[in-house]
């Protein structure tokens, strides 16, 4: 383990680029930025114009050495399944077996069918039995595939696949068969709490170890930052995601919110006639629209405020349950002085331990 590894939080990882970018080569200063902070893991949320995942994600290994890289996510529809495993298996061995493969079946309309849960699990199967060097010549819900193979196997261990998804069959889905799970941003910890108990209970009933199933827990967060700046990261935010149809209710119904304030949102001046607004405006024309939502929505399904009031936020959230704090919106610059505190609390809960077994 290098020294930059030794170091990492295994529980704290950042988004780099979140949203829509012009620059993405400005992720290439974020993911070294987060290293130098000590997120254990950096993530790419794909979107099909200027943020391809795998040319992203491969510049970012040239320019980490201990911080894992990941999707989070990427649609499965985009890439034949042979495509998905040489560029997985391409980016776990360039970096030295630090990727993580993140799916997700919510994507806008690309052309192409929402995947089934017959078809993810194929598409599973199939990626994990390519990585260990076996021939496939079979037809199944993600293809026809004859003499399907790779000529050269990896050395280094696949990378794991997590499925990001909110809905109680996807989260069964998860715990059944992906090696992880990433749930949604804007979820409350009562929320998160009845995810993983989805998620956990699956796995066993699958005949799996469901602590071996990682859960990782998505976090708007905006930590020490100015009213305008939290505004975009975290208001803008909830706006590209409660105004999706489907997607919102979903929201709603996971938090046990009221479903009335979604048609509110959706009727603003700002969203009218835009379609997914995240894709027809900036975050900065969405904040306005903001103001529709509850503030109790941000107050149970975000962290705004210092960076210890936000470390305190996602601790509520590891006690729910989940293994790995996702931050989203924020920078990892401006996540620094979270990550630090992060770790010190880390090491005062390790160091408090011996002392209470003592006790007893």
């Amino acid at each position: 383990m290098s020294p930059a590894s030794a170091r990492l939080l295994e529980d704290l990882s950042i988004y780099v680029l979140p949203g829509r970018t012009q620059d993405p080569a400005h992720g290439l200063v974020e993911a070294k930025d987060a290293e130098r902070a000590g997120f254990g893991t950096v993530y790419v949320s794909e979107r099909l114009d200027l943020k391809e995942a795998a040319v992203t994600c491969g510049a970012l290994t040239a320019v980490t050495t201990g911080t894992r890289i990941g999707t989070a996510v990427i649609h499965p529809g985009t890439r034949h399944p042979l495509t998905m495993a040489a560029m997985a298996a391409t980016l776990q061995t360039m970096s030295g077996g630090r990727f993580v493969l993140g799916l997700g079946a919510l994507a806008p309309s690309l052309g192409v069918a929402k995947p089934t849960p017959a078809g993810l699990a194929h598409l599973v199967v199939t990626l994990r039995r390519l990585w260990a060097g076996e021939r496939l010549t079979e037809t199944g819900p993600a293809g026809s595939f004859r003499g399907l193979r790779f000529s050269d196997v990896p050395a280094v261990p696949p990378p794991p696949i997590l499925f990001g998804t909110i809905g109680p069959k996807g989260l069964a889905l998860a715990g059944r068969l992906f090696d992880g799970v990433i749930l949604h941003p804007l979820l409350s910890p009562d929320a998160v709490a009845r995810s993983v108990q989805i998620v956990r209970r699956a796995a066993e009933d699958a005949g799996r170890d469901p602590t071996a199933v990682r859960v990782v827990c998505t976090l708007i967060t905006a930590p020490d930052l100015s009213a305008e700046r939290a505004g975009v990261v975290v208001g803008a935010r909830a706006i590209s995601y409660v105004q999706v149809r489907g997607l919102g209710e979903l929201l709603v119904a996971a938090n046990g919110w009221d479903p009335a304030v979604l048609q509110r949102v959706r009727d603003h001046p700002t969203l009218a006639g835009k379609g997914i607004a995240d894709t027809a405006l900036t975050r900065d024309r969405l904040v306005e629209a903001a103001g529709a939502i509850p503030e109790a929505w941000f107050e149970e399904g975000s962290a705004v405020g210092s960076a210890a009031h936000c470390v305190a936020r996602g601790r509520l959230y590891l006690a729910a349950g989940a293994d790995e704090i996702l931050l989203h919106g924020t920078s990892p610059l401006e996540a620094t002085a979270l990550a630090r505190r992060w770790g010190e609390t880390n090491a005062e809960r390790t160091s408090a331990r011996p002392a209470a077994a003592s006790s007893s």
